[in-house]
């Protein structure tokens, strides 16, 4: 079948029609995106200008924060616009854009993830030969597959997309172009290419997950014998990790392993996948580590005395 289209332009529904609603949510949001900007090149200045950027699970959290900032700025800046306009549009080629950047930055995270719960699993499990396994080499090399793997990822999910005709109706119920919303917009059968979509996303996410739930598994068989203490020490290490985890993956993976199908309840719980976990991520992160707020009091203290001489 020949592929035309007639639709040259988007209409997005956004999160709510009302206008009151929707400057409360600007106001909401631009504190969000301030939030998100501050609290992660805070963590990224602070980790290269210190000794953290040599530790394995530093040199992560400073990708996975770069991830972040990137991520979350494929979305924030196109949805606070529309929130203070009547008519929310966007094009069909920069919907596309947004298609493949929110996937492709979306993915890097869920990889980056996962390589930070191998270098804990390392970490705790094999803590003789981790300097050995995790050295600056296999870092790098753990960075270029995540890279390879969102690229794959969004670059599947584009291709998928771009190939169906769109006729009209244009009215995309969501706030960001997505592949579940367009697809109900496509004058053709897509039956077929919804379980392809599914298979991509859905699958990424659950094996990613399943890998995740299994090296904490691991862990937690490898720390019964400690004592008490070495207990909760290693247990610290990882809670950040989890929270994370948990505040990303649970609402991902209820949008995107269930069939091509789409609810009103899925705008909310993609808010939190591409707002509240970037937001927390520099919280959780600093919060809960020592290691993490020494570095950001010598770093920033320095930095405050070299401009008081």
């Amino acid at each position: 079948m020949e592929k035309s289209n007639n639709v040259t332009v988007f209409i997005l529904l956004g999160l709510s029609q009302n206008k009151h609603i929707a400057i409360l949510c600007f106001v909401l949001f631009l504190f969000c995106y301030i939030a998100i900007w501050m609290g992660n090149l805070l963590i990224m200045i602070s980790i290269s200008c210190s000794q953290l950027i040599d530790q394995p699970m530093y040199f992560f959290l400073n990708y996975l924060s770069l991830s972040d900032l990137c991520y979350t700025s494929t979305v924030m800046p196109k949805l606070m616009t529309d929130l203070l306009v009547e008519r929310k549009t966007i094009s069909y080629s920069n919907c596309m854009a947004q298609l493949f950047s929110t996937h492709f930055f979306g993915g890097i995270e869920i990889f980056i993830l996962t390589g930070m719960a191998y270098d804990r699993y390392v970490a705790i499990c094999k803590p003789l030969h981790y300097t050995t396994i995790m050295s600056r080499w296999r870092c790098n090399a753990i960075i270029t597959a995540c890279c390879t793997g969102g690229f794959i990822h969004s670059s599947s999910q584009f291709l998928l997309t771009i190939s169906l005709p769109f006729c009209g109706p244009n009215e995309i119920d969501h706030y960001f172009c997505d592949a579940y919303p367009l697809l109900k917009l496509a004058c053709t059968d897509t039956h077929l290419i919804g379980l392809l979509v599914t298979a991509n996303s859905g699958l990424i996410a659950l094996v990613t997950f399943v890998i995740l739930i299994f090296s904490y598994l691991f862990i937690l068989y490898t720390i019964r014998v400690y004592s008490a203490q070495s207990r909760s020490k290693a247990l610290s290490t990882c809670g950040s990790h989890i929270t994370v985890v948990a505040l990303f993956f649970v609402p991902a993976l209820f949008i995107y392993i269930r069939p091509t199908t789409t609810f009103p309840e899925d705008k909310v719980f993609t808010l939190f996948y591409t707002i509240l976990a970037p937001m927390f991520n520099p919280l959780i992160y600093t919060l809960r580590n020592l290691e993490m707020k020494n570095a950001l009091r010598k770093v920033w203290c320095h930095q405050v005395l070299l401009e008081g001489q």
